[in-house]
């Protein structure tokens, strides 16, 4: 007579050597489910948000922790740029024109003998003020009134649609080139102004396109069917779900408006000397950039790089956020 077990009853899994191994019941269910329960699941079996799962997916993509590094080393150097470069930008001395790199020098000497080393560490401020303030702005109005209008839909709905096609078929450059010309300070203000004056359309067409979307879910019908205002629907139910798009948005485009604050300042109608940005240091390298390539190299580069981790950096978020691309 065969000899009867007295182990509990188990769930059997292959072990992968050619035998079964015995689990008990709540090892199968932990196999089955995952550490954190339940596919999909956090801690305790509660859902993961749309948050949640952007943020696990984004510290796990080399691209997002690359062009995170690269930003807050820029960050850091724009508000600190002595902890790195000694000396001032304005400092030339004319009997080192075009020189090569040197001692205190190792980018070399621009044709008015400027430190471009030192040239380049703080044209990273006003290029990063430059994009930040110029995609808050953007964001923020294109927002409120994107937000507004696909939420109310309307006359207002199509006064925003006919107002944007209208910036949308100012050129941006030729834009910059008549409105800037007119402007006298020096300062990055006018320059921030103009693009935050021809950039938000494309976010406000971004955000009514959200909040068309999501004022056609059933949570805002019942939010508004138990007698929410519209101020309640709009910060507690549309905002949060709209905004997500925005931010894919506006991080992209930060690196854009560094490219044409450089741009604008190449032309000679953003900065103007001697205000330090790259744009001005590119432009007043480049006619003699057969004998000091290295004048023109270093800022171009440090636009180049600063441009292409935003850039980096939006894409990441977007795939991150947007549950299609998963």
């Amino acid at each position: 007579m065969p000899e009867q077990s007295h182990e509990p009853q188990g769930a059997i899994a292959g072990t992968g050597m050619g035998g079964p191994m015995d689990l008990g019941a709540s090892e199968a269910a932990t196999l089955e489910g995952g550490p954190g329960g339940p596919a999909g699941a956090g801690p305790a079996g509660k859902p993961r948000s749309l948050w949640s799962d952007a943020w696990r997916d984004l510290r796990r993509n080399p691209v997002f922790l690359l062009s995170t590094l690269v930003i807050v080393f820029l960050v850091f150097v724009s508000l600190w740029p002595s902890a790195i470069a000694s000396g001032s930008p304005l400092a030339c001395d004319l009997a080192k024109s075009q020189d090569g790199p040197g001692p205190g020098a190792p980018f070399g000497y621009d044709g008015q003998g400027c430190n471009v080393y030192t040239r380049t560490v703080y044209g990273a401020r006003t290029s990063v003020t430059v994009g930040v303030c110029a995609t808050l702005g953007v964001a923020l109005l294109g927002s409120v009134l994107g937000g507004l209008a696909g939420y109310y839909g309307g006359w207002w709905d199509a006064l925003l649609s006919r107002t944007t096609d209208i910036f949308f078929a100012i050129p941006v450059v030729l834009g910059g080139l008549v409105l800037l010309s007119v402007v006298t300070s020096n300062t990055v203000w006018p320059v921030i102004g103009f693009m935050v004056l021809l950039g938000w359309p494309q976010i406000s067409r971004i955000a009514r396109g959200s909040a068309i979307t999501a004022r056609q879910h059933d949570y805002v019908q019942a939010a508004r069917a138990l007698g929410a205002s519209d101020s309640r629907i709009l910060l507690r139910h549309i905002a949060p779900n709209a905004v997500a798009p925005v931010i894919v948005v506006a991080t992209i485009a930060l690196g854009t408006y560094i490219s044409l604050e450089a741009t604008l300042s190449y032309l000679g109608v953003g900065l103007r000397p001697p205000s330090v940005s790259w744009g001005i240091d590119i432009s007043a390298a480049s006619p003699y950039v057969r004998n000091a390539p290295h004048a023109l190299l270093w800022p171009s580069g440090a636009l180049a790089v600063t441009v292409l981790a935003f850039i980096m950096l939006g894409d990441a978020v977007r795939d991150a956020l947007d549950p299609r691309l998963r």
